[in-house]
């Protein structure tokens, strides 16, 4: 099969996942760094965020991008709970925040035994209703994504919210933990690592880690990324591990091979599935958001069409 230039087959299952007549397309640009893309099938829209400027997005086929949200307080990662809620991390605030159906705010988590918080990056909600979400410091370390501050935590942890509202940190030994997704049975955990980007000796990999009877098992190095760090991270409906990178999206198999890459001009901060039959890959990159056609549909609910 001949490919077009934007995709690279490391392995033949992933010409099961993409295809030949496929295109990259940049659907919006002019940017300073854009994140958080969640796709809202009831709506027909995707959510992004461009974290500088403080505002969150809203792109619509035919219409364009339109403001959601003004000023954002720096919202980065986007999430939807299985009520369909929006659930989002504030760099400025350095919270997590849930939009109820009225438009109210609901913080859910700023501060974990008595401190604040560092800058909450990247969320995600299981069937169970908790919410699990990372917790850097690139919020902190300068005005550019956030406020410059000193971090309160003495550890950038992963913690999880459970639906008792009880805070736990769950995972602690990361130098800079980024994006987090869950397998689509939520019996695997993947977390990026992204220390690198302030410590070239940090290797650049995603860390997994396995589920069992409430407790979270280190299963060691899932994939290791040739090009940059990872970031944001979703899974498709067979398990496929699709993250972010320098050059684009790579795309790895439940069993760690890398399967291929979708090659993309800019750096690349964050992906998710969606569009109107769930077949969209949706790109958040430095200064524009792309889409391309893969014949794969994202783990979560909401990203099976409308």
């Amino acid at each position: 099969m001949i490919l077009p230039r934007h995709l690279q087959a490391d392995d033949p299952r992933f010409l099961a996942l993409v295809h030949p007549l496929s295109d990259l397309e940049r659907i919006a640009t002019g940017f300073t760094w854009t994140e958080g893309p969640v796709w809202f099938g009831d709506h027909q829209c995707l959510l992004f965020s461009e974290i500088p400027s403080q505002r969150v997005l809203c792109w619509r086929e035919g219409e364009g991008v339109s403001v959601f949200r003004s000023p954002s307080q720096f919202t980065n990662g986007n999430t939807r709970d299985r009520a369909g809620r929006l659930v989002y991390c504030r760099h400025g605030p350095r919270d997590v925040v849930r939009t109820e159906y009225d438009g109210s705010l609901t913080v859910l988590a700023d501060s974990f035994e008595g401190r604040r918080l560092n800058s909450p990056n990247d969320v995600v909600v299981t069937s169970d209703g908790a919410v699990w979400f990372t917790d850097p410091t690139y919020g902190i370390i300068s005005n550019f994504e956030g406020c410059r501050a000193e971090p309160e935590q003495s550890s950038r942890n992963v913690y999880r919210l459970g639906p008792d509202g009880r805070l736990t940190a769950v995972i602690t030994d990361f130098t800079q933990p980024n994006g987090l997704v869950f397998s689509p049975d939520e019996t695997r955990l993947y977390v990026a690592e992204s220390g690198q980007s302030h410590d070239s000796s940090v290797p650049a990999v995603i860390r997994l880690f396995d589920l069992a009877g409430g407790q979270v098992m280190d299963a060691g190095i899932f994939a290791t990324l040739d090009q940059g760090f990872p970031d944001g991270m979703r899974v498709d409906e067979a398990g496929n591990l699709w993250t972010s990178a320098f050059d684009g999206v790579h795309c790895f198999a439940p069993d760690g091979t890398r399967l291929g890459k979708i090659l993309v001009p800019e750096r690349v901060a964050n992906l998710a599935f969606g569009g109107p039959t769930g077949h969209t890959l949706f790109i958040t990159a430095t200064s524009s958001v792309y889409r391309v056609f893969v014949d794969t549909r994202g783990a979560e609910p909401w990203t099976h069409g409308s």
